[in-house]
């Protein structure tokens, strides 16, 4: 590298100083603690400085993990995903790199510190000039720069070790394929819609042979030209029909409130007419809008105690672990079991279900239990596989009281994910990259051995051996979702969104044919993911799932709020903070409800979305529009491109608890717990 290459003037140098100093930080903290590993693309990223690719006014923001505007309508992409981008080209340095969508020169810039050359297209004239300029004036000698259509590539310098493209295309164009080496790599965002794609890498493999992998759900602007889109706005998104619909009308926000069910207070609400509608319905999932909002944990479980009550429902289960939830199963059932070393919950997100709102819950199903015998207790379950090593200490201790022998085997085998145990993401990565032999024989051989012995172990005692079972099958099927999740999102989703369902029909065989569950879990599961752009991602979830093998036998409620206060952490594995819930966007759900909440000085009603597909309501509500999500992380800040999703309400959901402003749910306090008995599920 060149000394002159970026170097500071004198009347600048404290600033940049500053900026340096904000750069390592970036690289250290929103990049290299997210998983990226090349030292490469490391030390490139440390290496160029963001804030002169930004406009002056912008530069403050430079080293914030997030998009900024730049010139002509466009944004340099977020530092992490430029990082992420680039290691997915595998780069070793010295090759040579075709970009496509050059914007201000910044991922170029980087990609030039790894490679000896890089070649650049982009599309619109004003940013090519300007980047040119840009890259020269800080010293990138081996970055060319062409201002043409980018679908067609750089045909003149092909063929290319790695190609990457900063736009999401509805495919991968067939002149960038060809402008590949054979053993080259291309990295696209592919998808359908221009907001919800899919970033694929492609490496050719032969003359006309290609592999194509994915590796993560992306949003990048349009691709546009000859083999991209035809415009900036694609006409078949109907994400961007939605955005381009006019904001609800007073006609929408008077439908709303015709068939609105309003109440004052979660112990006040007329909850007869839903029982009613929810009828003879063996599932019923309820949903929610954050995983940290108290309104819906306390309706949903004032609907649950109407549904015990009223209608017989067997066993409640929660977007939670297995073993975890298990912990509350034995205190709500008056098991006999021993203190554990463990507590239930006790891993990120610790609030999601330790809280007082849970507890208040799981003290009154403790109490109604009491008086049934043990055979018509309802049951607590969780759904989740993120507890592989509380799976696996849980089948181990099984099979020490029942079968010392088969419990070293099983621990000959389970050995293997021993050295992972602090951090299974990492032992994915591991087996992906061949580092590390791949776990997945024998841990299914472990489940087999299992299932084998059903019916010895079934007759000692069969409650045990079922827990037993599902643990070993979490243990399998955590292994793989650990091992694919770096393939991409979509694949990790739809795996333990199947695992979730699949341990929920297993509990309907158990508990036997006239068996009926309550399922809490976020919005996002519940309901039906084809009516959501998650199809359009090739995603499913439990709801679809659910309604596919249930039919009219599954009810589903979402739940939503338009402002407040949510408990959630700005980071994996940060710290839970009381965050402000912004007021919904426009063209959303959130925003025609709130219209509604406010004219009808009712802030807050059931709706009965659904109408059985017909009704002014239905047909109101059945214009596409965007929906806000929140899950334990919240990012205010870039609350339209990480928390919106396009919807349709009534095919996504029955019935919709609307809370116009909403308040956080309260996490136990350790001092709260301490003495309470070893068996307390919750305890310290």
């Amino acid at each position: 590298m060149s000394d002159q290459r970026h170097a500071p003037s004198q009347d600048k140098q404290s600033k940049t100083l500053d900026f340096s100093a904000r750069r390592r930080a970036m690289v250290h903290n929103q990049i290299a603690a997210r998983g990226v590993e090349s030292e490469h693309v490391l030390k490139a990223m440390e290496r160029v400085p963001r804030e002169q690719f930004l406009p002056e006014h912008m530069q403050e923001f430079a080293y914030d993990d997030t998009p900024l505007p730049i010139e002509e309508g466009q944004t340099i992409s977020q530092p992490y995903i430029v990082a992420f981008m680039t290691e997915a080209l595998n780069l070793e340095g010295g090759e040579k790199v075709l970009e496509i969508g050059t914007g201000s020169g910044y991922a170029a810039a980087v990609l030039s510190e790894i490679a000896s050359d890089v070649y650049t297209v982009e599309r619109l004239g004003e940013l090519a000039v300007t980047a040119a300029a840009k890259l020269s004036d800080l010293g990138y000698r081996n970055v060319h720069v062409l201002h043409a259509d980018g679908t067609r590539g750089w045909p003149e310098h092909a063929p290319y070790d790695a190609i990457i493209v900063a736009a999401g295309g509805p495919e991968v164009p067939a002149s960038l394929k060809r402008q590949l080496k054979i053993g080259g790599r291309l990295v696209i965002p592919i998808g359908t819609d221009p907001r919800a794609q899919e970033l694929v890498r492609v490496t050719r493999v032969g003359d006309d042979a290609f592999e194509s992998e994915d590796i993560a759900d992306v949003r990048f602007v349009p691709l546009v030209g000859e083999e991209g889109w035809a415009s900036g706005r694609p006409q078949s998104s109907p994400r961007q029909r939605t955005r381009r619909s006019a904001d609800p009308d007073d006609s929408a926000i008077s439908t709303v409130r015709e068939f609105s069910e309003p109440f004052d207070s979660m112990e006040d609400a007329d909850l007869d007419a839903l029982i009613a509608r929810i009828g003879d319905a063996r599932v019923v999932l309820l949903g929610e809008a954050t995983h940290g909002t108290s309104e819906f944990y306390r309706m949903r479980e004032r609907l649950s105690q109407e549904l015990i009550l009223k209608k017989g429902f067997r066993f409640i289960a929660i977007e939670g672990d297995w073993p975890d939830a298990a912990r509350v199963d034995h205190y709500v059932r008056h098991f006999e079991y021993p203190a554990s070393e463990w507590t239930a919950f006790a891993r990120f997100p610790t609030w999601m279900w330790r809280n007082r709102e849970v507890q208040s819950f799981v003290d009154w199903l403790r109490d109604y239990n009491e008086a049934k015998q043990p055979e018509q207790r309802v049951a607590f379950h969780g759904l989740d596989l993120y507890s592989l090593y509380t799976s696996i200490r849980s089948v181990l201790t099984y099979l020490d009281d029942v079968d010392p022998e088969a419990a070293e085997t099983a621990r000959e085998r389970y050995g293997c994910l021993t050295p992972w145990q602090s951090d299974p993401a990492t032992y994915g990565r591991a087996a992906l990259t061949g580092r590390f032999r791949s776990c997945e024989d024998p841990v299914a051989r472990m489940l087999s051995s299992l299932l084998e012995r059903r019916h010895a172990y079934a007759l000692r005692n069969g409650d045990r051996y079922f827990d037993a079972v599902q643990n070993a099958k979490l243990v399998a099927n955590a292994e793989r979702y650990y091992r694919i999740m770096y393939y991409g999102s979509r694949a990790s989703w739809n795996l333990r969104d199947r695992h979730m369902f699949e341990t929920l029909t297993s509990l309907l065989e158990f508990y036997g044919a006239n068996s009926k569950t309550i399922v809490w879990a976020h919005n996002s599961h519940v309901g039906d993911a084809l009516a959501t752009e998650m199809a359009l991602r090739g995603e499913h979830n439990l709801g679809q799932l659910c309604r596919a093998e249930f039919g009219r036998g599954v009810y589903t409620i979402g739940f939503g709020t338009d402002h407040g206060q949510v408990a959630a952490a700005s980071n994996w594995d940060g710290p839970m903070e009381i965050k402000t819930v912004r007021p919904a966007v426009s063209n959303s759900y959130e925003r025609l409800f709130h219209k509604a909440s406010q004219a009808g000085n009712s802030s807050r009603f059931l709706l009965n979305v659904a109408q059985n597909g017909k009704s002014d309501l239905y047909n109101v509500l059945g214009t596409p529009r965007l929906e806000r999500a929140i899950g334990v992380i919240y990012s205010p800040e870039t609350e339209l491109a990480s928390h919106y999703f396009q919807a349709i309400l009534p095919k996504q959901f029955d019935d919709y608890f609307w809370f116009d402003e909403t308040s956080a749910i309260t996490p136990l306090d350790t001092k709260e717990l301490e003495g309470l008995p070893d068996t307390y599920p919750f305890g310290v």
